[in-house]
């Protein structure tokens, strides 16, 4: 089994990466499973938020390029048209998925994260990390285009000189960098730590009120391409949605009465 996907009981859906013998190397497969298991997240109930993880010594080396519509390059069948489909039903999937999921993501990068693998965490809400967490970029190297949603996500993270130095230049970063650079939220002391640190966030993420969580989520995404009236208009539209919701009306309460929420979502 190359991923491996379970949900605790506080609600967090665990998907983890293991294909370690080839540092977690996406198989169409993997990349597969990995949409499915967010859309199925998304659909759950029972599922409040998500951690992206993978066993071992490295995150995801991006995408094995022996199952890649690119290895067929220069082929006298291949059709450079078959690229754009694949890409569209492969990583730009689950990039998608993460960032239009309405519920908390959280992503652990235990070690190398590589194009593609990088844009897996980069996409989630809170990327922990490491101090020998590295994240590279190598299309460049390849002749190919930033492809997984890179180009959206990395001038929004690091601004466009950055991000251009990190495609065209191939610059990566440590994971004490990622979180000076505004790639990574938080770079704790050891994998160990990493693993417990991303639990834990994402279990606390899991009882919050997810509904509001994620219509705020949505909201600040949308900043980027949305004018402040329209922004303003969403916003009133978002609360709206967050005043009719049973967590609300437990936030509320649990402010008078001086005690701790018990959110569900609803």
């Amino acid at each position: 089994m190359t991923i491996r996907v379970e949900t605790t009981p506080e609600g967090v859906c665990v998907i983890t990466l293991d294909r370690p013998e080839a540092k977690h190397a996406l198989t169409v497969e993997m990349r597969d499973m990995i949409t499915d298991a967010l859309r199925a997240g998304r659909a759950d109930p029972a599922v409040r938020s998500f951690l992206i993880t993978a066993t071992g010594d490295a995150f995801c080396a991006g995408m094995d390029l022996s199952a890649s519509t690119v290895s067929q390059a220069g082929k006298p069948d291949f059709d450079p048209r078959t690229t754009a489909e694949a890409l569209r039903v492969g990583v730009q999937a689950f990039i998608r998925e993460l960032w239009e999921l309405d519920k908390p993501t959280v992503a652990a990068v235990n070690g190398a994260a590589v194009g593609p693998g990088a844009h897996l965490a980069l996409a989630c809400d809170f990327v922990l990390v490491h101090p020998t967490t590295r994240f590279l970029w190598s299309f460049h190297r390849w002749g190919l285009v930033v492809d997984a949603g890179g180009a959206y996500l990395l001038p929004r993270l690091v601004g466009l000189p950055r991000a251009k130095a990190m495609i065209l230049l191939g610059e990566g970063c440590t994971g004490a960098e990622a979180v000076e650079l505004g790639l990574a939220y938080r770079c704790v002391e050891t994998p160990d730590v990493l693993a417990a640190t991303a639990h834990e966030l994402a279990t606390k993420l899991a009882a919050g009120p997810t509904r509001s969580l994620g219509l705020s989520k949505r909201l600040l995404n949308a900043s980027f391409e949305t004018d402040l009236p329209a922004l303003l208009e969403l916003e009133g539209a978002y609360q709206s949605l967050a005043t009719a919701s049973s967590d609300l009306v437990e936030g509320m309460a649990a402010f008078r009465d001086r005690r701790d929420a018990k959110f569900t979502g609803t």
